[in-house]
C-alpha cells in the first residue's frame, strides 16, 4: 500500500502499537470521501467509524429552519463516530464530508470490541474524545463572542493544519454554513483578509498565503483547542516506520 493512501495517515491508527494495529487492520476498508457526502445523519444508526486520512469531516447540526452550524471538525487527527464507543449508536448532529479525501472506515463490532480489550487503543479513543468536546465548548464560545473574521480565521488555522497544502477547495457558502454566519459576513471577512495578503480568495477556492498574519487576526479559540490536542495526545509515540507517514 502506498504512503498516499495508508491508514497511517491518521494519528490514531499510527500510533496503536503493532499488536493492536495488526487486529484491526484486516478490517480497516479504504473509502473515498467526495465533497458533501453525509456519513450519518441524527437518529440514524451508525454502522461504522471513519478514520479520517486526506478527509475532513464537518459535525454539524441542522436546525428545523433548515439553518445549520458546525460544532466541530475531523480530520487525519481523529475519528468520526464515538457515539459507537461512548455507549450510544446513534447521535443528534450529522457528519458531512467538508474537504474531500479519503478514510478508513471500520466497522462498529470491531471498533466496540478493540475499546472493551482496554488497551491503548482504548485510551487514545477516550483522550481524543475530550479534545473533540473541548473543540465543540471552544466552537460555541467562538460563535457567541467573537468576530466573524475571528471565527473565519480560527476556522482557516484548523483547516490547514490538516491539508499541508494550504489550498482549500470549498465556497464562501459553505463556510458560512459551517460558521453558522451570513454569507456577506464571509465575503467582507475573507475580502479583509485578502486585502491584507493573507489568502488569495478565488472562486471555489481559499490559499493561506500567511500563516502568521492569520494568527494575529484570530481569537484565542484556536490556540485553545490546539493546545488540548497536543495535550492529551503528545505522550502517544508512533509506530516504527509510521511516523513519517501520520504526521
Amino acid at each position: 500500500m502506498s504512503s498516499l493512501h495508508n491508514p497511517n495517515r491518521n494519528h490514531l491508527l499510527a500510533a496503536l502499537p503493532a499488536v493492536e494495529f495488526e487486529r484491526v487492520a484486516a478490517h480497516l476498508e479504504p473509502v473515498q470521501m467526495p465533497l458533501g457526502r453525509i456519513l450519518f445523519e441524527p437518529g440514524e444508526q451508525m454502522l461504522h467509524a471513519y478514520f479520517p486520512t486526506t478527509a475532513i469531516v464537518s459535525l454539524h447540526y441542522v436546525m428545523e429552519s433548515g439553518a445549520s452550524a458546525e460544532t466541530a471538525g475531523v480530520g487525519n487527527e481523529g475519528v468520526v463516530g464515538i457515539s459507537l464507543f461512548m455507549g450510544g449508536d446513534t447521535t443528534s448532529s450529522s457528519a458531512v464530508v467538508k474537504t474531500a479525501g479519503e478514510a478508513y472506515r471500520l466497522e462498529s463490532r470491531v471498533l466496540k470490541q478493540e475499546f472493551q480489550r482496554a488497551g491503548l487503543m482504548q485510551r487514545l479513543l477516550l483522550r481524543y474524545t475530550q479534545a473533540l468536546m473541548t473543540q465543540m465548548t471552544q466552537t460555541a464560545v467562538c460563535n457567541r463572542h467573537h468576530s466573524v473574521e475571528q471565527q473565519l480565521c480560527r476556522w482557516l488555522l484548523s483547516t490547514i493544519d490538516r491539508v499541508p497544502s494550504g489550498e482549500l477547495v470549498i465556497t464562501q457558502e459553505l463556510v458560512a454554513s459551517m460558521l453558522g454566519v451570513r454569507r456577506e459576513g464571509i465575503t467582507e471577512a475573507a475580502g479583509n483578509l485578502q486585502h491584507a495578503h493573507f489568502i488569495r480568495n478565488r472562486r471555489g477556492h481559499i490559499s493561506v498565503l500567511d500563516r502568521p498574519g492569520l494568527e494575529s487576526r484570530a481569537c484565542e479559540c484556536y490556540a485553545v483547542v490546539k493546545k488540548e490536542l497536543d495535550r492529551l495526545l503528545c505522550d502517544f509515540q508512533y509506530r516504527q516506520g509510521a511516523a513519517a507517514i501520520a504526521v
